[in-house]
């Protein structure tokens, strides 16, 4: 017999953490979410001081057959003047009867807070972190957060009646094949951008915390136009920030700065899905712990997570230095492999600018809506 538990208890959390070690246990390109970080983001996150999330368990008998989070984001409400809810964390066997419970409840939930807008994801818990159902990509494991699924679950969300809202694109370089024209110009771009006072420089990690404010306002600054976008509260933003201090590279973390004030910031991380993919069920202990710590040599690819430039600066050849500094580094480091994104399929200027340093749109993830 089929039904739908609420998550209410540290069993049930882990459960719902652990169900995707089980139902990919089979499947080459997965990487398991680090337990810690999954159960954090889950209860501890700041996220959860001004919204609301609800976890769901699908089972049938006693096994675990799927599971989803119903998402209350005031944030992004009360920023895009709507009323819409949210799912995230979705992750199911291939039965449309037990998605469609698990569809029906997590409305149902939203329902009962007062949502009378659109269903939307999946999110976890907004764009703000990963988010998107990979519909186009599945030969390669997914680079650091960025999401994965079977092919199979397009059809089970859009069974439910949620239909495409946009597609997000990922980016991918192999090897040396890239344009490295804005490498080259390097030089004589950032000669170009002195004589406006701008320097690009890296982050400064002996004043992390006083970059981190500044790099707050360009974030929510800089994605403001994204669809789905919520800027993020001091809070998150600091939590974020703790987050990739722990894994970033200082070669890849820069700013552009004019005369004290940071207008960009470009920020490019070890792709550590490499060193995850070998962490049984994303458990640090016993051995987890010392594959991640002497793991991170072997790395051999990057993600070029964040790339933004605030209002007034765009078009000025700021983009092009940052992703040239980037590639230089790479290249000197001896990556093998590089992803960007994601990037919104309707950002003319951002994609044609990646294809013409012979970036390849390799992944595409899609948000979906639907009215409730």
């Amino acid at each position: 017999m089929k039904k739908i538990v609420s998550v209410s208890s540290k069993k049930d959390l882990a459960a719902f953490i652990d169900f995707p070690h089980d139902l990919y246990k089979d499947d080459p390109y997965y990487v398991p979410e680090l337990f810690i970080a999954q159960r954090d983001l889950l209860t501890k996150h700041p996220f959860h001081k001004h919204n609301q999330v609800q976890c769901f368990l699908a089972y049938n008998g006693d096994k675990i057959v799927g599971r989803i989070a119903a998402i209350l984001n005031n944030a992004h409400n009360s920023y895009n003047k709507v009323n819409d809810g949210f799912f995230g964390f979705f992750d199911c066997v291939n039965d449309t009867e037990v998605s469609t419970m698990l569809f029906d409840i997590a409305t149902k939930w939203l329902k009962g807070k007062g949502v009378t807008g659109k269903l939307l994801g999946p999110v976890n818990f907004s764009t703000n972190e990963p988010c998107g159902l990979l519909v186009e990509g599945f030969d390669s494991s997914p680079f650091l957060m960025q999401t994965y699924n079977y092919p199979y679950y397009a059809q089970l969300i859009e069974n439910f009646g949620l239909q495409k809202d946009v597609d997000l694109i990922a980016w991918h370089w192999d090897g040396q094949a890239y344009d490295d024209r804005s490498v080259r110009l390097l030089d004589s771009l950032q000669e170009r951008l002195k004589r406006n006072n701008i320097i690009i420089r890296k982050v400064d990690l002996k004043k992390f915390k006083e970059e981190t404010i500044k790099l707050r306002e360009v974030y929510n600054s800089a994605w403001d136009q994204n669809t789905g976008f919520v800027p993020l509260t001091d809070d998150e933003f600091d939590y974020l920030a703790k987050d990739l201090k722990l894994i970033l590279d200082p070669d890849f973390a820069l700013v552009a700065e004019q005369n004290g004030k940071i207008v960009a910031f470009g920020l490019a991380l070890p792709n550590y899905n490499e060193i995850f993919k070998k962490i049984k069920r994303g458990r640090l202990l016993p051995t987890g712990i010392f594959k991640l710590l002497f793991g991170k040599k072997d790395i051999q690819s990057i993600r070029i997570y964040a790339l933004g430039v605030i209002d007034g600066y765009r078009k000025m050849g700021i983009e092009a230095c940052l992703y040239g500094t980037i590639i230089k580094e790479y290249k000197q480091k001896g990556y093998k492999h590089a992803e960007a994104g994601w990037t919104l399929e309707n950002n003319t200027m951002i994609n044609e600018a990646i294809k013409a340093i012979k970036g390849d749109p390799y992944k595409k993830y899609r948000l979906y809506q639907k009215q409730i």
